[in-house]
């Protein structure tokens, strides 16, 4: 009997996910008839071991909460995964876990043409996770400066309730926070978007709704918007040849 590959996507809320969709799409377009992509949910990051341990796996994706959190499970980590302490792509390599990082290529490449060029930008980076380590690394690697924005501040955040005053003074804000993400679209990371402009460039990492909260309120005062269905789909392309050249 021929080997049926197995890859998919562990994280806690899962039915929003595109990947199966896209995954199995592409899977089909290209006649990979024997390659499957499922969703695993784990009530915990404990769970990760049963799963690999009951399933003959050979590729993961991994997504909110765990980006961070399954990093103690793995053997090793690629230098992006390692610099920025965050793994949303595991490859199966004989006996070991290999965690690397996509949401830098997905991010960068989906941001830099949007730039048109400009250094002269700052960025608000909303939430303080696992997606927000690989935007941090992305915007350094650019030279942007920014700001993390945190519901727990610390010395290297501000706290949301300051970032709302300084809307005007950061030309580039990035969501990386789950909040108006499909069934609650109508809430927004910020209480006010008073300051955002036509010289602002919005870029939610939710990809479903297509168009969050934050993207239509700040796309009626003139900024230019971006979601993260580009990001999501040249993550996993990379992804994919991640399984297949490791």
């Amino acid at each position: 009997m021929a080997k049926i590959y197995t890859y998919g996507l562990i994280g806690k809320k899962l039915d929003h996910s595109f990947s199966p969709a896209y995954f199995n799409r592409k899977f089909e377009k290209e006649g990979l008839s024997s390659c499957r992509y499922e969703l695993f949910p784990l009530a915990e990051i404990q769970d990760f071991l049963a799963l690999v341990k009951a399933r003959d796996l050979d590729g993961l994706n991994v997504t909110i909460p765990y980006k961070q959190a399954i990093v103690p499970f793995l053997d090793e980590l690629s230098e992006d995964a390692k610099a920025i302490g965050a793994v949303n792509c595991i490859a199966f390599k004989g006996d070991k876990f290999i965690g690397h990082n996509t949401d830098v290529i997905g991010f960068e490449q989906s941001l830099t043409p949007l730039l048109h060029g400009q250094t002269n930008q700052s960025a608000l980076v909303l939430g303080t996770g696992g997606a927000s380590n690989a935007i941090a690394f992305v915007l350094n690697k650019l030279n942007i400066p920014y700001k993390l924005v945190s519901r727990n501040p610390k010395t290297d955040s501000l706290s949301y309730a300051e970032a709302e005053k300084l809307l005007r003074d950061y030309s580039l804000i990035i969501n990386t926070t789950p909040v108006g993400t499909y069934p609650n679209m109508q809430d927004c990371p910020l209480n006010s978007l008073e300051g955002i402009g036509k010289n602002h460039l919005v870029y939610d990492l939710i990809y479903n709704p297509t168009i969050t909260s934050l993207l239509e309120q700040s796309s009626a005062l003139g900024a230019r918007t971006k979601n993260g269905q580009e990001m999501l789909e040249i993550q996993a392309e990379e992804s994919w040849n991640i399984w297949h050249t490791t």
